[in-house]
C-alpha cells in the first residue's frame, strides 16, 4: 500500500513537472520578439539645410590652447553646393577682417557603410587639407572628431554644428589637449541665409 502511494505520489511529480515545462516552453515560443536594436540612421541628407548662400559672422582665437583669450573677427560669406544628389557637399568661405583675409573651402564626404560623415578642411594659405573630422547628426546637432597634432602636442579635434534653424546656424571648433576631458572653443561661426 505504501508502494503504491509513493508511486502514485511519484506519478503526479512527474505529471506536474511536464505540465510546467510544457507550460513555460509554449509561453516562450508565444511571447513578443526581443526588441531589435534600432538600425542606424540613413543621414546622407542632413546637410541639406546649408545648402545655398550665406553671410558669415567668424571668431577665431589667435593662439589656441596657450591661455590666450586674444580673438579676431571676421565677416564674409559662405557658399554651399550639393554634390552627389546631397551624399556630399562643397563649402567655400570667403571672410575678412583685422587680422587679413581667410580664404577656405570643405569638403564633406557621407560614408553610407559608417553613416557618417567626413568633413575635410583646407585653407588657401595652407593648400592641403587636414585630416578629416569624422562623425554624425543626432537630435539635430552634428559632431565630428579628430586628432591633430598643434606645435608638436597631439590634440583631439571637436566641430560641432548646432542651433540650425531655416535661416541660421553655427559652427564652432574646440581643441583638447587632456583627451577630451575639457575643451578649449577656437573658431565661433554664425550663418545667416541670403538665399532660399
Amino acid at each position: 500500500m505504501k508502494t503504491n502511494r509513493l508511486a502514485l505520489w511519484a506519478l503526479l511529480t512527474c505529471i506536474s513537472l511536464i505540465n510546467t515545462l510544457f507550460s513555460t516552453c509554449f509561453a516562450q515560443s508565444n511571447a513578443t520578439p526581443s526588441r531589435q536594436p534600432d538600425t542606424l540612421r540613413d543621414g546622407q541628407h542632413d546637410f541639406d539645410f546649408e545648402i545655398g548662400k550665406w553671410v558669415t559672422h567668424l571668431w577665431r582665437l589667435e593662439h589656441p590652447l596657450s591661455h590666450s583669450n586674444s580673438w579676431v573677427e571676421y565677416w564674409g560669406t559662405t557658399a554651399v553646393s550639393k554634390v552627389w544628389n546631397g551624399r556630399a557637399n562643397l563649402v567655400e568661405l570667403d571672410v575678412n577682417g583685422l587680422a587679413g583675409r581667410i580664404e577656405a573651402l570643405s569638403l564633406r564626404l557621407y560614408n553610407p557603410q559608417s553613416r557618417q560623415w567626413s568633413l575635410n578642411f583646407a585653407s588657401s594659405a595652407g593648400g592641403t587639407m587636414n585630416p578629416p573630422t569624422i562623425g554624425k547628426f543626432k537630435n539635430g546637432r552634428g559632431e565630428f572628431y579628430d586628432k591633430e597634432t598643434l606645435n608638436g602636442r597631439a590634440i583631439l579635434v571637436r566641430f560641432v554644428i548646432s542651433d540650425i534653424k531655416p535661416d541660421s546656424c553655427r559652427f564652432e571648433q574646440a581643441f583638447s589637449e587632456d583627451d577630451g576631458k575639457t575643451w578649449e572653443i577656437n573658431w565661433i561661426a554664425i550663418d545667416s541665409r541670403v538665399d532660399r
